[in-house]
């Protein structure tokens, strides 16, 4: 990590981001930080279209989870949630394999109106979100096409059909992320990798194979994290040799990979200044400057605002 000048006082960190355990963490960042001091560049490899309607699940999960609307339990989704439409679509004999909640489908409608009248994609976020009553800022990691192909012992497949209808069951042998060798950074993230007021970045404990794969595919991102002077940390998503949430376990054994908190480290080995590890893994740090030890799983609020404190807390001792 190349020395920070002294004279300059960033402010700002970019949060790389998944579903369910990144938007959690994004929700502590958002707790203990400015509004202005946060960006949020969310994974689109599980975009797709469904019933007509342009459906982002990532993006919509951390905005819910900062609008304080999303399903408590679930993670994803709308709290106190109906499914009139898709009850109905359902007699009809249509596609009710993924899960519509009526107020879902109101965002997915006007989403879908909104690009179809030539706004970008980070346009659109920007909109939804302040519709939603988010001030910190929520962008598409990419406004080009990216969508994560799963190639499985049943084929080729696309990702909501592997991860949503058919529920992970298949063996996972690869992945590709169609579009990313054409597809650049999102403007408003680049502006922030490449200023002089870039805090920090901290990778959020989101599935690494499926959630920052296709982010990091995109080349231009991985090359700005290699070379920014700012420090970036990520969040382990294993702990204690098991995914806190999701298939991220079982996909890693797939691909011969043992499940463990260190791994994180070696696959952002080529960015990434420090990796929090769970206290079950703290053994890891011993004698290992590479982790940081702290609670990282995040069953309140409060939990999520103490990890978010301690991610902070890292970046400044790192840029130290």
């Amino acid at each position: 990590m190349p020395p920070l000048s002294a004279a300059k006082k960033p402010t700002r960190y970019l949060a790389l981001s998944g579903g369910v355990g990144g938007a959690k963490l994004v929700h502590g960042l958002a707790q203990v930080l400015p509004a202005e001091a946060l960006m949020v560049a969310v994974n689109i490899g599980d975009d797709f279209e469904h019933l007509g309607l342009s459906i982002c699940p990532d993006l919509d999960t951390v905005l819910y989870t900062l609008a304080g609307v999303v399903h408590p339990q679930q993670g994803w989704g709308r709290a106190d949630e109906s499914l009139g439409v898709l009850d109905e679509l359902r007699r009809l004999g249509g596609p009710d394999w993924f899960t519509l909640g009526d107020r879902d489908i109101a965002l997915h409608l006007l989403r879908s109106q909104l690009l179809a009248q030539g706004l970008s994609l980070s346009q659109v976020s920007n909109e939804l979100a302040r519709r939603l009553g988010v001030d910190v800022t929520v962008l598409p990691v990419s406004d080009q096409r990216l969508r994560t192909t799963v190639y499985t012992d049943q084929g080729a497949l696309a990702f909501q059909d592997y991860f949503v209808r058919l529920r992970c069951a298949p063996v996972l042998r690869a992945l590709d992320f169609v579009g990313a060798a054409q597809a650049r950074l999102a403007p408003a993230v680049r502006e922030l990798l490449t200023g002089d007021d870039l805090a920090g970045v901290i990778v959020c404990p989101s599935n690494p194979y499926l959630s920052l794969a296709p982010m990091l595919a995109i080349a231009e991102l991985r090359e700005l994290l290699r070379t920014v002077a700012a420090p970036v940390i990520a969040v382990s998503p294993i702990v204690a040799g098991d995914a806190i949430k999701g298939p991220t376990a079982k996909i890693m054994r797939e691909l011969g990979v043992q499940p463990q908190a260190g791994i994180i480290a070696e696959l952002y080995a080529d960015f990434v200044d420090a990796v929090i590890v769970d206290v079950a893994d703290a053994a890891l740090a011993d004698g290992d400057t590479r982790f940081d030890v702290a609670a990282t799983v995040m069953k309140t609020a409060e939990h999520r605002a103490a990890l978010a404190r301690h991610c902070i807390a890292l970046v400044q001792r790192l840029r130290s």
